[in-house]
């Protein structure tokens, strides 16, 4: 994620990481090199203008496809920054109240702890389709490693092993069954928000939307010269330019963040997030920091 200042507009008005100038440039350009070639071939050859109209109703149209395609895709991106922020509460209050409850056995309350911090990280790594568990895994014994790497699951793994911890101290008569079922609660929510997580990342937007919109799009884009260039002239050349950078560029975006727990620049932040979970229950649990590299607040 870019972190900005939205009253700033100039510091970041030249930026290209982020903008997905690359992402649509080739396409651009083609229309550009191709509206060159209409007005030259109708200048120089045979007029080949038509009649503005049937493009200014299909425009209004395309607008109107491509801002539904651009809602639907930030409301899967918010909806995931909400569910990484329930993942962020049910962490810190498992371990508020386990701190609490746990206090007499110190050694079980660290294993909650440092496999709740875990978990974010495991959620990340299926989301990701890798396995990065960050430093705190080497605090893992061999076993607990091995075992975690091999999980055919990491995430639900983690998330049994926290409910195991949960479960002995219920037998330690630590915690009353009251008690055990409320902590084991936030273990539920934490499954339940990695699964609303999957359920973004495995199912995209429908393929006949997504294809139509393209192809409309690109008839658009490439029959717009020969209805422009009977009044533009050469001037059509920049008015195709800036009709398809804002047109491929609308649905570029929606391309970009519909799936936002990659690693591009308009994604999350999900390893900040990690680490703010991580540095936060490792706190209220009077636990030693794995990592401290200096982190944004607000996460």
């Amino acid at each position: 994620m870019i972190y900005y200042d939205p009253h700033k507009w100039l510091d970041h008005f030249f930026d290209l990481r982020g903008s997905l100038v690359k992402e649509i440039g080739a396409r651009v350009g083609t229309c550009v090199v191709w509206s060159a070639a209409v007005v030259a071939f109708h200048r120089m050859v045979a007029p080949v203008d038509g009649s503005p109209i049937l493009h200014s109703l299909v425009g209004l149209a395309l607008g109107l496809l491509l801002v539904f395609r651009t809602n639907a895709s930030y409301d899967r991106y918010w909806e995931g920054r909400r569910l990484w922020g329930g993942i962020v509460n049910e962490t810190r209050n498992l371990i508020r109240a386990g701190s609490v409850n746990l206090r007499e056995d110190p050694r079980l309350l660290q294993q909650l702890t440092r496999w709740t911090a875990l978990f974010p990280w495991t959620v990340m790594s299926a989301l990701r389709g890798e396995q990065n568990f960050g430093a705190i895994a080497n605090e893992l014994s061999p076993q607990d490693r091995a075992e975690l790497h091999g999980a055919h699951h990491a995430a639900l793994y983690a998330a049994q092993r926290m409910s195991a911890y949960l479960r002995q101290a219920l037998e330690l008569r630590l915690v009353s069954d009251i008690i055990y079922t409320s902590l084991d609660q936030n273990v539920q929510q934490l499954v339940g928000y990695l699964g609303g997580c999957e359920r973004i990342r495995k199912t995209p937007l429908p393929f006949a939307y997504v294809v139509h919109l393209r192809r409309a799009l690109v008839i658009y884009c490439f029959t717009l010269p020969f209805a422009l260039v009977g009044t533009f002239g050469w001037w059509t050349v920049l008015s195709v330019f800036l009709v398809a950078y804002t047109y491929f560029g609308v649905e570029e975006i929606g391309v970009e963040i519909e799936g936002p727990f990659g690693n591009d620049a308009n994604d999350l932040p999900l390893e900040e997030i990690c680490l703010t979970i991580q540095r936060n229950l490792f706190a209220m649990a009077e636990m030693g920091h794995p990592e401290r590299e200096a982190l944004p607040e607000g996460l």
